[in-house]
């Protein structure tokens, strides 16, 4: 049985926090709403874009929702057009894949990102083709349903019980429990570490380096 590591994207990967934010106070003021701070923004990434939405304005129909995410989408996309989306990897996301892939592990990513806006993050740092399963919100229910991460054991032939998930919000926490994988909290992201712990992480890690002691503790074989 392979073993997978399997890695949300922003707030993970990569620190787009800011970007998203920017895009959906374009979204928002063009519908004449008001502008969410950029802490609430963060509360609902890693969430599906509808499911964002309706975590932000639960007053609203599921109508509105989905017109709100569409006009983020075409928001997001413009602002990748000008050049103005800014998705840096993390510090130390790098040695951290490098030194799991020596040890054999496979590597995936189970975002709420659509595939457009995923290839377009992974091939601008040139890591896609390291991923051997791409899971996004195009495809899946939103998390914390744990659809993403079990297609993505399927992909790379692995079982909950040599698979771990690198997530930074409560909803990657609650997927992998809810898909039987060990979910490992990334201290470094938007949520904070006692969220992720009350979502079932076995624990956080205050940066990426500081994974590969956890999975030493948590995962054999």
């Amino acid at each position: 049985m392979n073993r997978l590591a399997l890695f949300d994207c922003d707030g993970t990967l990569v620190d787009s926090g800011a970007t998203i934010h920017r895009a959906l106070a374009l979204t928002f003021a063009e519908a004449g709403l008001a502008v969410p701070e950029a802490r609430q923004s963060r509360r609902v990434i890693g969430l599906s874009l509808t499911e964002a939405m309706a975590a932000l304005l639960p007053g609203l129909g599921a109508a509105d929702h989905h017109a709100l995410a569409q006009s983020y989408k075409l928001q997001f996309t413009a602002l990748r057009g000008a050049g103005e989306v800014e998705e840096p990897l993390f510090e130390g996301i790098i040695e951290l894949l490098d030194t799991l892939e020596q040890d054999g592990w496979l590597l995936g990513v189970a975002t709420g990102k659509s595939d457009r806006g995923l290839k377009h993050c992974l091939d601008l740092h040139g890591i896609h083709a390291r991923f051997v399963s791409l899971q996004t919100g195009d495809r899946h229910p939103s998390k914390p349903h744990p659809s993403m991460a079990l297609l993505a054991m399927a992909e790379a032939g692995a079982s909950p019980e040599t698979t771990f998930v690198v997530g930074d919000t409560s909803f990657d926490m609650a997927m992998a429990a809810a898909a039987g994988a060990l979910p490992v909290g990334a201290g470094w992201g938007y949520h904070d570490a006692d969220d992720l712990m009350r979502a079932g992480a076995a624990g956080v890690a205050d940066a990426p380096g500081d994974v590969l002691a956890l999975i030493a503790e948590h995962v054999h074989g």
